[in-house]
């Protein structure tokens, strides 16, 4: 048992890190904050962060180090901005600019902290973030010949856009990633995945990129956890009346709410099911257009706090998510720790998540093939749903045992003891 074993002294390197914002912050944040309960952990992270991080109560010098490489980030980050094509939109646009960013904070890292992995101060020295498979390391070479074990990830991102949903690529400017196989080709990334003693996959999909003689490496985690403090409601809608549904994120073309309230459309005309909408983007005037017709049944709500989030949450029977591109899918997580079974669309990051009995599926296609899938799922539930108590009960389960950042740090944990010889076989959280 791990907690009979020497607690590993980590230095844990996480540009992204911050308990206040979302997304890759939020997990960087997420993941190096819960792995101090199981390693004795120095965060080195970004200086944008600083401030929300001395907030969350940690000692500057004592628990962390923020790193200024706004030098070289301010300027590039605001080309960068200028050429996504607006916010949310060209992430593939961004990450390239990040390719010119990010090496220059390693170079920092290691100029402060480079003595002291030499000395042996870190018994693990582990990359959380940047999350992108596309972005090498200069410092894992300098770990490896210094015989300080260097974890990568969890390493998530890239999936293709599925065939028929070119419209949807082009409005989020994603010109890029029709070219974004070329990172393989990127100086450092082999010697990166070389010099690592470990690369945490965020993905199924992530681990089939990486080269086959580095798979022995590969432990597969997906990404994504839950905070029970931010997400800790029972869901308890009500057993009679319409069906309620809800859907959460951006609302932007390829998250799909457009296919969702025409799937739905003839249930919420006559008054089986109820629709919330929470988010926003800008294709929010024209889904409140699709949805002028259709008695009241739809809600927007825009973005909520997370406590209001989860408290609509848990009004609903059924988390709807008919997302044709997501990485991870952390929202999925969240639905199922309040009790709330999904129905997602089985493809990357949500189709890796929900596992049998733990919510539903639909199989990707063309648009209309997706809607017809949603429909009837739905059609299905309205005429019985009694089938969704179990759904939430062992999704519920499945959150517990696999999902809380506390889980998750454990599973990390192994890792460090397998890569530091205090466990001979390679974890497999997930097998």
């Amino acid at each position: 048992m791990t907690e009979h074993r020497k607690r590993p002294r980590v230095l844990a390197i996480a540009e992204a890190a911050n308990p206040e914002w979302v997304s890759v912050p939020l997990v960087g944040w997420s993941l190096a904050d819960a792995l101090r309960n199981v390693a004795d952990v120095h965060l080195v992270t970004q200086v944008r962060n600083r401030d929300a991080i001395l907030r969350a109560g940690y000692v500057e010098g004592r628990d962390f180090t923020a790193i200024d490489s706004e030098a070289i980030a301010r300027p590039v980050w605001a080309v960068a901005e200028r050429l996504r094509g607006g916010g949310g939109k060209g992430w593939t646009t961004l990450q390239a600019f990040n390719a010119l960013m990010y090496p220059y904070f390693e170079r920092l890292v290691w100029k402060q902290f480079g003595t002291a992995i030499q000395r042996g101060d870190y018994d693990v020295v582990h990359r959380i973030t940047p999350l992108s498979p596309t972005l090498p390391s200069s410092i894992a070479p300098k770990c490896a010949r210094a015989g300080v074990p260097f974890v990568l990830g969890p390493l998530n991102g890239g999936v293709p856009w599925p065939a028929g949903f070119d419209a949807e690529r082009r409005q989020e400017k994603e010109w890029l990633s029709y070219l974004r196989s070329a990172y393989k080709l990127m100086p450092g990334r082999d010697r990166t995945l070389r010099s690592a003693a470990a690369i945490l996959v965020g993905s199924r999909h992530t681990q089939s990129e990486v080269p086959e003689r580095y798979q022995p490496k590969t432990v597969y985690i997906p990404e994504n956890g839950v905070d029970p403090k931010r997400f800790n409601a029972h869901a308890g809608p009500a057993a009679n009346g319409p069906l309620r549904a809800c859907f959460v994120g951006r609302l932007v073309p390829y998250k799909g709410a457009d296919m969702l309230i025409k799937a739905a459309a003839p249930l919420l005309a006559d008054g089986r099911m109820t629709l919330d909408i929470i988010g926003d983007g800008p294709v929010m005037g024209a889904l409140k257009e699709q949805a002028a017709n259709l008695g009241g049944a739809v809600t927007f709500h825009g973005w909520l706090a997370h406590h209001a989030v989860q408290d609509v949450m848990a009004r609903c029977h059924l988390f709807t998510f008919p997302s044709i591109r997501e990485f991870g899918g952390g929202v999925v997580l969240e639905a199922m720790a309040l009790g709330v079974p999904p129905m997602v669309v089985d493809y990357a990051g949500p189709g890796e998540l929900v596992r049998p009995g733990t919510g539903i599926t639909v199989p990707c296609g063309t648009r209309d093939q997706i809607v017809a899938g949603f429909r009837s799922a739905l059609q299905n539930l309205c005429e019985d749903r009694c089938s969704l108590v179990g759904m939430a009960q062992a999704g519920r389960q499945m959150v517990q045992e696999h999902y809380l950042w506390s889980r998750k740090a454990a599973q990390v944990r192994q890792v460090y003891d397998w890569v530091t010889g205090q466990r001979e076989d390679k974890p497999q959280p997930f097998s």
